[in-house]
């Protein structure tokens, strides 16, 4: 009898699908119970082939002979009405804005009559989320991963590798011979090796008006600056970073009430549309042809990310336009702050007690006799009305505060906590 051959040893590799989105290490039964929890709300999920299925599912489950990620013993992709071979689009995203797009494009490729198919997704690795998730198992999946795998897509074809450039990402990536490849807020940089994969180049969806904003905070860097006009663009990728001939470019129009969180959804949405619309350009040959150099909308303007300290909200020497577009820009992370002092109103000078908020909405007041008020001597002292918390900020100008979350609570309007104060004064440390 021939000698039993010893198993060889398992070694961790630097990419393989899902599994190793949950951790680099985990055992794959480890990997496929993040998952399962993720997409099916714990032990309700089961798996069939690898495709996970829940009863919770927010979109009617295929019939696994009509799947548009059906794949045939030899690989072969699925044919479209012609019965040509379906162009293969890559997606690659990460953040919650990047799952809704991802859920667009799956919506549109569930038509009949189209001509393409999402073959794969990329996406970061899952990291722990909330207190204590990375002492009770495996992460859970990104966003983007996560509705990739409720949407049915197979799960070595969801990839997460930890950097771009890894060989075993690259060599999966080039045997699926992708036409397309995708990204929105994927948040890794992409090598030429990657690059020169997808037979028709790779588009990015980028929330502002490229070549303005280039970088890692474009929604919250426009906000922040107070311009009048942002957008959205379509452009394809170099290795340089968003500096890539635009294919589609929308513009929106800015009343200064929008709010960070809530416009990057909008324009990621607003991205979304406008690449289904490019794509058949783009299966001619017309798009790469047809697109803009970005130079010819400008010089370039760059937005880099935000850090926290930038939160921190000065309003002896800043103005009121200048920290409500702080307000608008960093809503969501890192959030704005302000330091005042309170005391009951008849207590001693040597009373008062610092007290940090956060500001969570705030609007320039633009009452003239305020205004005059405000311009003397600074004294940092707040005017509380029956709605909003009126703050002195540099030239004369104010802040009209109507929401605030105080140290230990939830967010309130300013008549709640002006309410709270109950006989006290305010002002701003400075």
């Amino acid at each position: 009898a021939r000698p039993r051959r010893r198993p060889e040893p398992i070694r961790p590799m630097a990419m393989t699908s899902f599994a190793v989105a949950a951790t680099r290490r985990a055992p794959l039964r480890g990997c496929l119970a993040a998952a399962r929890s993720a997409v099916g709300g714990g032990s309700s999920a089961t798996f069939s082939r690898g495709i996970p299925i829940s009863s919770h599912r927010s979109h009617p489950r295929v019939a696994p002979s009509t799947r548009r990620f059906a794949v045939a013993a030899d690989g072969a992709s699925p044919t479209s009405a012609g019965g040509q071979r379906k162009h293969r689009v890559v997606f690659l995203g990460t953040p919650d804005v990047a799952a809704s797009a991802l859920d667009a494009l799956l919506d549109a490729a569930d038509e009949p009559d189209c001509a393409w198919e999402v073959h794969a997704v990329v996406s970061q690795p899952g990291r722990p989320r909330g207190r204590g998730r990375s002492k009770s198992g495996p992460p859970p999946p990104s966003p983007v991963a996560e509705c990739a795998l409720r949407r049915g897509v197979p799960e070595d074809r969801v990839l997460c590798p930890v950097k771009a450039n890894e060989p075993e990402f690259l060599e999966a990536l080039a045997r699926m011979e992708p036409d397309l490849a995708v990204t929105a807020a994927y948040g890794n940089f992409l090598p030429s090796k990657f690059l020169a994969i997808p037979r028709l180049g790779t588009l990015n969806i980028h929330p502002s008006l490229l070549p303005q904003f280039r970088g890692a905070a474009p929604v919250q860097r426009a906000l922040e600056r107070g311009v009048p006009v942002t957008g959205v663009t379509v452009a394809y990728t170099v290795l340089e970073m968003d500096a890539g001939p635009v294919v589609r470019r929308v513009e929106r129009p800015l009343d200064g009430s929008e709010k960070h969180v809530d416009l990057l959804r909008e324009l990621f949405a607003t991205g979304a549309a406008a690449l289904l619309e490019a794509l058949p350009s783009v299966w001619t040959g017309e798009a790469a042809t047809l697109a803009t150099p970005q130079a010819e909308f400008g010089e370039p303007t760059h937005a880099p990310k935000v850090s926290p300290e930038e939160g921190v909200l000065d309003f002896k020497n800043e103005t009121a336009t200048t920290l409500r577009d702080k307000v608008r820009g960093f809503d969501g992370w890192p959030g704005t702050k302000g330091a005042f002092l309170v005391k009951k109103e008849d207590a001693a000078e040597d009373a008062w007690q610092e007290v940090t908020l956060k500001i969570i909405t705030a609007n320039v007041f633009e009452d003239a006799s305020e205004t005059t008020a405000a311009g003397g001597d600074y004294s940092g002292a707040v005017t509380l009305t029956k709605k909003t918390m009126r703050v002195p900020c540099a030239g004369g100008t104010w802040l009209e505060v109507t929401e605030v979350q105080p140290p230990g609570k939830k967010a309130m309007d300013a008549a709640s906590y002006a309410n709270g104060l109950k006989g006290s004064v305010l002002k701003v440390l400075h």
